[in-house]
């Protein structure tokens, strides 16, 4: 361990923080690798170029460890290098779960015994937004990584619209189908597309529905910040590597549980 690297976690341990650095060969060594295309055709000046973005971005010595042509005027770059920066773990900002992750079983039972008849979903992509794969990860019968979808769940009622599916026509729905939850998947954020289409969809939602009558509004995808439900009007937002049985366990929570505990 170098000088900096002890004095360091002499620091952190004396503070009671957690301090932490980049690893890349050594620990404490500061060493990170990040990828990035420029508009600019490959040749030496626009490893230059890359090598200038990343000193800009903190990165000293840079290296340029990946160059490669991304059609006529673009190249995609891997940059290798030193950052000093540290990072203090108990500043870290997280949505942390809330609830018990429950079986299969434990959900339909919870969903049987206290709400007494089958809980109603409705789930869609909207706007242009083609990608299904997110939203059929957790509501298909196949599921993913070998853990059932939602339409598992004898309990559950389960609308899957697809894809590109307009607001209007997924208030309609949630309200013709009698939704208790509406999940929608968001993958295209090119100008940040996902989170101008929740936006919209939340202010539907209130416009349509009253407070008591409205389903819970749950969003996810691979770009999402979890800490933005405010911001965004919201009840919840997963993020990547969501499983099935985390929305499901959520439904039970915030639907079932959480409601009883309140009245």
């Amino acid at each position: 361990m170098s000088e900096r690297s002890e004095r360091t976690s002499q620091h952190s341990a004396q503070t009671g923080k957690q301090i932490v650095r980049p690893y890349g060969d050594t620990t404490g060594d500061g060493m990170v690798q990040v990828s990035f295309t420029l508009p600019v055709t490959h040749d030496k000046r626009a490893e230059g170029a890359a090598v200038q973005l990343a000193n800009k971005m903190g990165i000293d010595p840079a290296m340029v460890v990946h160059a490669k042509p991304m059609g006529d005027g673009f190249t995609f770059f891997v940059v290798y290098g030193r950052v000093n920066h540290l990072v203090d773990l108990n500043a870290v900002q997280v949505v942390e779960r809330d609830f018990a992750l429950l079986s299969a079983k434990d959900v339909n039972t919870v969903i049987k015994q206290r709400l007494r008849r089958k809980l109603s979903v409705v789930g869609a992509c909207i706007g242009t937004d083609a990608h299904t794969v997110g939203i059929d990860a957790i509501l298909n019968v196949k599921g993913i990584a070998g853990e059932k979808g939602l339409e598992y769940y004898r309990e559950l009622k389960v609308t899957n619209m697809g894809a590109q599916v307009s607001v209007p026509e997924l208030v309609e729905t949630a309200r013709a189908e009698k939704a208790d939850a509406v999940l929608v998947s968001q993958v295209v954020t090119q100008r940040d597309a996902h989170l101008h289409n929740t936006r919209e969809m939340s202010a539907a939602f209130r416009e349509a529905m009253p407070a008591g009558r409205r389903p819970l509004l749950i969003v996810g995808g691979p770009r999402f910040d979890e800490t933005m439900t405010d911001e965004l009007g919201v009840d919840r937002i997963f993020g990547r590597g969501t499983t099935p049985g985390e929305v499901a366990s959520y439904l039970v929570h915030a639907l079932i549980t959480q409601r009883k505990a309140m009245a």
